[in-house]
């Protein structure tokens, strides 16, 4: 077992030991209470520029799928390759069992040459960044280097990193189509519209898709801090002038607050797990779901044509937003899970019925 160490920006270390591609890494280091879904998390376009957390202790017991390709996305996984820019766990299962499983979390992390470091506290790890929240930090094998000077990826553009280069088409016969703007979309949205027989235009995130004929738009998650998205922000207001459905999923909740008129703020530590509470708006109704997202949208800045659409019941802020006269809305959570609660996945047939 070769010895590796977590250092975290505000000079803790934690010693532990490599596993995976070994080799120095850097990121920001955020935390994920999920019990299950680390191929799902992994994969997570989301989690880009990010070092990963996992708080359930034992991770790896169940393998890595086999990354099938179907119909132009990933059958097994939320897309093409790891996103993450490394892996922090407690415990290590280097044996695994699942009917599924074709390699161990090992291989693949060496075969995507991502670092990860296992035998940590990761308890005191996710109380460390609830309290002071989410920091800079680096994971080092024994015998490299450590970089103190650690740049910040919220000051890069996360989302040119992962969207689509080209535009791509899903047309599987349906009789609607719809304009996906890619920011990093998890390919299970992607699965949700197809099992609806939606047909997909999947486009860029800088791609002018005023220029297209569709019967709805749909503004995907993704990573980063959705300031720095102002083409985006721009074609968006562009197309909220015209009076087709709109639909937002995570990043896409804020960029259409930011294309309405209100803005968003950096979360502490921000909501990454399955078990998030959320409650419609007027309602008593609560639902569980699965999040990823370190911003949110400032509910105060909202224009008086739009409200919030659901709240979050343990930190109070917002999960969505919905415009009083047009057929626009959106959700910070993610209704299409994998892994995670199917509770919410009404949100894309009442978007369809808008169509």
């Amino acid at each position: 077992m070769k010895e590796a160490i977590l250092h975290l920006q505000n000079s803790l270390e934690f010693q532990g030991y490599s596993f995976g591609y070994e080799y120095p890494t850097e990121g920001e280091v955020v935390f994920n209470t999920a019990m299950v879904g680390y191929p799902e998390s992994l994969t997570d376009p989301s989690y880009s520029g990010q070092i990963l957390c996992i708080t359930y202790p034992l991770i790896g017991n169940y393998g890595v799928p086999e990354n099938i390709i179907e119909n132009g996305i990933s059958k097994n996984l939320e897309s093409e390759k790891i996103h993450v820019k490394g892996v922090i766990i407690s415990d290590y299962s280097k044996n695994y069992s699942h009917w599924a499983a074709v390699k161990s979390l090992d291989e693949w992390l060496k075969e995507n040459k991502i670092p990860g470091i296992w035998g940590i506290d990761t308890r005191e790890i996710t109380k460390t960044l609830r309290t002071e929240g989410s920091m800079l930090g680096t994971i080092v094998p024994r015998g490299f280097n450590v970089n103190t000077n650690i740049k910040d990826p919220n000051l890069e553009n996360q989302v040119d990193k992962v969207s689509c280069k080209k535009v791509l088409k899903y047309d599987i016969g349906g009789e609607k189509t719809i304009v996906m703007v890619d920011c990093g979309v998890k390919h299970n949205i992607i699965r949700c519209f197809q099992k609806r027989n939606v047909n997909i235009i999947r486009v860029p995130w800088d791609y002018d898709f005023n220029t297209l004929e569709y019967d709805g738009l749909f503004i995907s998650n993704g990573p980063g801090d959705p300031k720095l998205l102002t083409t985006t922000i721009n074609h968006l207001k562009k197309a909220m002038t015209v009076d087709k459905p709109i639909l937002g999923i995570c990043l896409g909740n804020q960029l259409l607050a930011h294309a309405a008129g209100a803005t968003t703020y950096k979360m502490k530590y921000g909501n990454r797990s399955h078990n998030q509470p959320v409650r419609r708006v007027g309602t008593e109704k609560c639902y569980i779901t699965s999040q990823n997202h370190g911003y949110a949208v400032n509910t105060d800045t909202l224009p008086n044509d739009w409200n919030p659409l659901y709240i979050n019941m343990n930190d109070g802020t917002n999960e969505g937003i919905i415009n009083k006269n047009k057929k626009f809305f959106s959700v910070q959570f993610h209704p299409e899970a994998s892994s995670g609660p199917v509770d919410t996945e009404f949100i894309f047939d009442d978007f369809i019925k808008l169509l």
